[in-house]
């Protein structure tokens, strides 16, 4: 998948280093919404890629 901006570099980044894991977890355990896809789109839609 190509990444369409730094939202998408930051879930990946995350999801490989396990964070992604540890705060779903904690969130469920806190019974508080992540807000995780949120940010995404936002950071996509705020530093999107600029491909030639």
């Amino acid at each position: 998948m190509k990444s369409r901006g730094l939202g998408d570099d930051v879930a990946k980044f995350t999801k490989a280093t396990g964070m992604q894991k540890v705060v779903k977890y904690m969130s469920e355990g806190l019974n508080i919404p992540c807000g995780c896809e949120g940010r995404q789109k936002a950071m996509n839609a705020l530093f999107p890629k600029k491909y030639k």
